[in-house]
Formats: C-alpha cells, structure tokens, sequence
C-alpha cells in the first residue's frame, strides 16, 4: 500500500491532523487546487466513545466546533478554605468536547478524504530517502510521510517529572445540583495530601447532569480506591445531602494520567517520521492542556501536506513558556510554594482570560509576566536559581 500520510494511533493527535486535512480541502483558498493526499490510520482501536473530555479556550473560532458539547464565558475557581470567585474570560470561551463527539467528526471527515483504517499495531518503522515503511502486521504500509502518536521517550532527560493524574465521573441528579453557566475549573477545597496538589473540576452540561472529577498533581498515581472516595467525598462536600449516594447516579467514568515534565520531545525521529500529541511535546508541562497546541499543530501540518512541504510540526511551546514551566514544576515539586494557594493567586491577581492564556502557553511574553508577577517571587526565585544550577550542571 503506498500512501501520501500514515498517522499511527488514532487519538486526539492524530485525528486532529485528519480533520485539518478534510477542512482544508473543503476551504475556499484551495479547494479544487490540489489534490486529496491518501491516508492510513493505523490503530488497533476504533475509538467511538466517550472516554475522555477535551477542554481549551479560544474566541469563538474553533475548528472543530460541530464537535464542541458546551462552553463558558465565565469560571469559578474555590480556595482551600471554600471561598468561590466567579471570573469573566473577556472575549475568551472555555471549551468543552467530549470524546464521543469529537470521533464522530473525525470519522466522518476521514470519509470524505477517503482515509483507510488498519486495526492492528504497529510493529515496525523503516525510515528512507523518499518512503516510509510501516509494518502493521500482515500490512506493508510506505508512506511518504509519517506521524506518530505512539508514547516516546523524550529527546532530554527531566529536571522535574510530575503527573497530572485524575478520574472523573458523569453524575445524573436527581434534582437541580448544576449551573449550567458557570463550570468549577479548581476547587481547591478538597483536602489536600503530603506533596501534592488535589483539586475538584465540574463542567456542567445542564442543571442535573456533569462531569465531576477529583485531579491531583504529583509524582505518583493513587490507588483507584482512593479516587472513588475522593470523589464520593468531594460530592457530599459541595452538594451536601444532594451529593449523597442516591441522589444521583454514575453514567459514566474517565481517567488518565498526563506527563507533567520539563523534559523536551523530539519532534521528529526519522527524515519523514515525525512525533505528534504528547510524543511530541503538546502537552504544556505546568498544566497538562494539549488539545488547543495539538489543533495548531494539525492546522499547520496539514497546510504544508497540501502544498507539498515537509510537514515538520511547529514548536508546541516557545522557549520562555518551557523555562517558565520548568520554575513552576520545580517550585511545586520541592515544596517552595503550594498549588493551592499559587493558583486562586493567580486567578485573583487580575485578568482571567490571561491566565488561561499562560496555562495552554496562547499569550504574549508581556500577558505572561503579569501573570508571573502574582507568584510569590521568593518561591519563583527559589526555583528559577535551582533550575538554572542544574542546566549549568549538565551542560544544558
């Protein structure tokens, strides 16, 4: 099979990339002026389900709006001692897509474009002058360009590795619990553990039903027990005799881990073998939001696809936003400041829609530093000297 684009897995990354491809060919500056590129999805799963969400901010533009469940115009963020504040995005929306929504687009934008799916692994890349060989079990795949998805070691080796490592539940009541208005992005009120960051998230989809879901930023994943109680207490917490066990039911469950790390991914392993998602380094290191980077990525990559330059996929993140996230890692890593004081901090200090701006890494250096600026400066300065000690110590 010769092919012009093979995209190994088929998850957030790798579908993104599809879509910007089918939108592209459908816009009015190129349509009818190049021809559709053949794509293979190679992935042992045809996801079609909702086992994850998706959430990121923009202005009302998104590219994948037929896909978007709901979106906000204004947050709530709790304190530990249970103070809610309210906050405006400005001309920003906070997004919400939920998997099953988002497969569904992508299937049918790889229908259009006349996409192959190949259900079996990968089990070996074969990288050369003008084509890709890709073995995925029976199939001989050569493909002039490749994206992989798959989880890669990165190209540096971490000063700081922690998770984002979360499970979340869509609860049905059985009675008016939600806002529909406004979703909870941290509630910091839940208890927080020994060198951790905890904190609760509700994204409403109308007064009786959401996804509640109990996150935590650490070095290591709890038990799932331990979600399962943080989760039935963090109900009874904030909805009180409404947040007992039945007074609502669990229609559905989603959990994972995100990398949250100051190590740096290659962007590309081979002449045409390019890594994509979170192999690639999509993810922002201090706050685990990837979806937004992943969509520019798709948009850019699949532009140069169509006009036939090598689609090496932009930087995901500037370097002032990776040295910036390696000084808030380290700070909560070693305990110089705590995430649950240092986030209600920022949101408090000024602008909303520029911290969420800082946390997917869309802002301007000058938005940025005035978020910086609300972060307690012995901590940041604490962090920054460390950071800068073991760069110099390893050569970096």
């Amino acid at each position: 099979m010769h092919v012009d684009v093979a995209i190994i897995g088929a998850g957030g990354a790798g579908l993104s990339l599809v879509t910007a491809i089918d939108r592209l060919l459908n816009a009015a500056d190129v349509a009818d002026q190049v021809q559709t590129p053949s794509v293979v999805l190679i992935d042992p799963v045809h996801h079609r389900t909702d086992d994850r969400t998706w959430c990121f901010w923009d202005r009302g533009l998104s590219p994948i709006e037929p896909a978007v469940h709901r979106s906000w115009t204004s947050v709530a963020v709790v304190d530990r001692r249970g103070g809610e504040r309210r906050y405006s995005l400005g001309d920003l929306r906070y997004v919400m897509v939920r998997s099953s929504d988002f497969y569904a687009l992508a299937d049918d934008a790889a229908a259009r474009i006349g996409a192959v799916r190949i259900p079996v692994e990968v089990d070996d890349i074969r990288d050369g002058d003008d084509r890709v060989v890709v073995q995925a079990g029976d199939e001989q795949v050569k493909a002039r360009w490749v994206f992989d998805s798959r989880p890669a070691a990165p190209a540096r080796s971490a000063h700081t590795a922690l998770l984002q490592h979360f499970r979340g539940w869509r609860v049905r009541f059985n009675h008016r619990a939600l806002n529909p208005q406004v979703p909870v992005l941290m509630d910091f009120s839940v208890p927080q553990l020994p060198g951790a960051t905890a904190f609760g998230y509700v994204l409403p989809s109308d007064e009786f039903t959401g996804l509640v879901e109990y996150t935590v930023f650490s070095r290591d994943r709890l038990s799932p027990r331990a979600y399962d109680d943080a989760l039935a207490g963090y109900l009874v917490e904030r909805w009180g005799s409404g947040g007992v066990p039945g007074t609502y039911t669990v229609e559905e469950v989603e959990d994972g881990a995100i990398p949250m790390t100051d190590a740096v991914f290659a962007r590309r392993s081979g002449r045409r073998v390019y890594r994509i998602g979170t192999a690639g380094g999509a993810t922002r290191p201090s706050t685990g939001y990837a979806f937004a980077t992943m969509q520019r990525q798709a948009e850019d990559m699949a532009r140069a696809i169509l006009a036939g330059r090598a689609p090496l996929p932009p930087r995901p993140h500037s370097r002032w936003h990776r040295w910036a996230d390696a000084v808030l890692l380290r700070a909560l890593d070693r305990g110089y400041t705590e995430g649950a004081d240092l986030f209600p901090a920022l949101f408090a200090s000024g602008r909303a829609d520029r911290v969420l701006e800082f946390m997917d890494g869309s802002g301007s250096l000058w938005s940025d530093l005035s978020v910086m600026a609300a972060a307690p400066v012995g901590a940041m300065s604490r962090a920054a000297l460390g950071d800068l000690r073991a760069r110099l110590r390893l050569g970096r």
